[in-house]
C-alpha cells in the first residue's frame, strides 16, 4: 500500500471578500446613512455660519439644485442598480455601467450649469453672487455625483462598510476645509471647497470598487433604453421630492431669496429625524416582509409611524427651547428667521415620520399604489406651500402649508393601506369553494 498524500491545505478563493453577515450588513448601512446625513448637515451649518444672510440665501439655493440633482441620479441609477440580482460578473457590470453612467451624465449637467453661472456672472457683473455659486457647482459636480453614487454600487454588491469607508472620510474632509474659510466667504467659494474635498473619498471609494468590478464591461445602452426601470422611480421622485424643492427654489427666484435660507436653515435642524426617515425607506421593506400578513405588516407599521411621530414632536420642541446664543452658534445670522418656522416644521416632521411608514407598508403590500399618492398629494403640498406664502407674504406661511400638504398625504397613505385590509378578506371570501368528490 502506498502512503497516503498529505492533505493540502485548501487554498483561500481570490478575488471580493465573503459577504458580510445580514446584521452587520444592516448596522453598516445605517451608519453609512447617518455619515452621509451627517455631511449634509455639518455643510449648512457651517455654510450658515461663516456666510452673510444673503450669502446663505444664495449657497441655499445652490446646494437646493444639487440635492435634486443627487435625487434624481439616486432615482434613475442608484435604484434601479440595487435591483440588479445575480453572480459576481453580472452585478460587477451592473456597477461598472452605473457609475460610468454617471460620470457622463453629471459632466453633460455640469458644463450647462457651469454655462449659465458664466453667463449670468457676466450679465450681472458680479461673481460672488448666484452666477459664480453655479459656475461652481457645475465645474464640482461630476466629483460630488460620483462619489455619492458609490454607495449604490456597493450596496449592490452588499458591501456596505466599504461605502461607510468612503462617506466618512468625506465627512472628515469636507468640514475642516469649510470650517478653515474666511467669514462672510463669497458663497461660490465655499460651494468650490465643498466639492473639491470630495475627491480623496471619490479615490477611495473608487479604488475599494476595483476589486469587484475588474474585467466587467460597462453598458451603458440599458439607461438610454425605453422602459428603463429608472424611469417609474424618476417620476415618483419627482412628485414626491423635486416637486417641493423646485418650489423652494422657485420661491427664491422670483419671490423673496431669504425665504429659501430660512426653510433650509429650519429643514437642517431637523437632519437628525432624516437619517431616521431614510432608515426606514431603505431597511423597512425587507423587515416588513418577514412579518409573513397584511395585518401584522400594518400593526408593525402603525406601531413604528407613531414612535416616529413621537420622536419629531420632541425634537422639535428640544429645537424651539434652544437659548438663542446656542441657535447663533448653529446656524449663525440665519438662527433668527428660522428659529420662526420651527414649529411649523416639527408639525411638518412629525406627520412626515406617519406618511413614511405608511408609503412603505403600500410598498410591500401593493408597489404600484405608491405612485398614485405621491403624484396626488406631493403636487397638494406645493400648491399649499405657494398659497400659505401668498397669504401672509412670509416664510412661515410656505412652513405651515407644507406641514399642511405632509399631513393630508400620511392621511391618503394610511387611508390606502386601510382599503387594502379591508380587499384583502372580500378578496379571500370571493374564492369559490372546491366541491368535495
Amino acid at each position: 500500500m502506498t502512503a497516503p498524500e498529505e492533505q493540502q491545505p485548501s487554498e483561500k478563493p481570490s478575488g471580493p471578500p465573503r459577504t458580510p453577515r445580514r446584521s452587520a450588513a444592516a448596522l453598516a448601512s445605517v451608519l453609512d446613512q447617518a455619515a452621509s446625513s451627517l455631511t449634509n448637515i455639518a455643510v449648512l451649518v457651517i455654510a450658515a455660519r461663516v456666510s452673510t444672510t444673503h450669502g446663505f440665501a444664495t449657497f441655499s439655493m445652490v446646494y437646493l439644485t444639487f440635492t435634486v440633482l443627487l435625487g434624481l441620479n439616486m432615482a434613475y441609477v442608484g435604484q434601479a442598480v440595487v435591483l440588479t440580482r445575480g453572480d459576481t460578473a453580472t452585478t460587477g457590470a451592473a456597477c461598472r455601467s452605473a457609475i460610468a453612467f454617471t460620470s457622463l451624465a453629471s459632466t453633460v449637467v455640469g458644463v450647462l450649469l457651469a454655462a449659465v453661472g458664466a453667463v449670468t456672472g457676466a450679465v450681472t457683473g458680479g461673481w460672488a453672487g448666484p452666477g459664480g455659486a453655479f459656475l461652481a457647482l457645475g465645474l464640482v459636480l461630476p466629483l460630488v455625483l460620483v462619489q455619492d453614487g458609490l454607495r449604490y454600487a456597493f450596496s449592490t454588491l452588499r458591501r456596505p462598510g466599504l461605502a461607510l469607508a468612503a462617506d466618512t472620510l468625506r465627512l472628515v474632509c469636507v468640514v475642516p476645509a469649510l470650517l478653515l474659510q474666511p467669514r462672510h466667504a463669497a458663497p461660490g467659494l465655499l460651494v468650490a471647497v465643498w466639492g473639491v474635498s470630495a475627491v480623496p473619498a471619490l479615490l477611495l471609494g473608487l479604488r475599494l470598487l476595483w476589486p469587484h468590478v475588474r474585467g466587467a464591461r460597462a453598458d451603458l445602452r440599458p439607461y438610454v433604453r425605453r422602459g428603463h426601470l429608472g424611469q417609474r422611480f424618476v417620476v415618483e421622485f419627482a412628485v414626491g421630492n423635486a416637486s417641493s424643492q423646485l418650489a423652494v427654489l422657485g420661491l427664491g427666484l422670483f419671490a423673496a431669496p431669504l425665504a429659501v435660507g430660512a426653510l433650509r436653515g429650519a429643514t437642517t435642524l431637523f437632519g437628525p429625524l432624516n437619517v431616521l426617515f431614510n432608515s426606514v425607506n431603505a431597511f423597512g421593506p425587507p423587515l416588513l416582509n418577514r412579518l409573513g400578513g397584511r395585518r401584522a405588516t400594518t400593526r408593525a407599521a402603525a406601531l413604528l409611524g407613531l414612535v416616529l411621530s413621537v420622536v419629531g414632536l420632541a425634537w422639535g420642541l428640544v429645537l424651539y427651547a434652544l437659548p438663542d446664543h446656542v441657535g447663533r452658534q448653529l446656524l449663525g445670522a440665519t438662527w433668527q428667521s428660522a428659529a420662526a418656522l420651527l414649529p411649523a416644521s416639527g408639525a411638518q416632521y412629525a406627520v412626515m415620520g406617519l406618511g413614511t411608514c405608511a408609503l412603505v407598508t403600500l410598498r410591500v403590500l401593493s408597489p404600484r399604489a405608491t405612485l398614485s399618492v405621491q403624484v396626488v398629494f406631493s403636487l397638494l403640498s406645493v400648491v399649499f406651500m405657494l398659497a400659505g406664502y401668498a397669504l401672509t407674504g412670509s416664510a412661515l406661511g410656505a412652513a405651515w402649508g407644507l406641514a399642511a400638504g405632509s399631513a393630508l398625504k400620511a392621511v391618503a397613505a394610511w387611508t390606502r393601506v386601510a382599503r387594502l385590509r379591508v380587499e384583502e378578506p372580500a378578496s379571500a371570501t370571493a374564492v369559490p369553494a372546491v366541491p368535495a368528490g
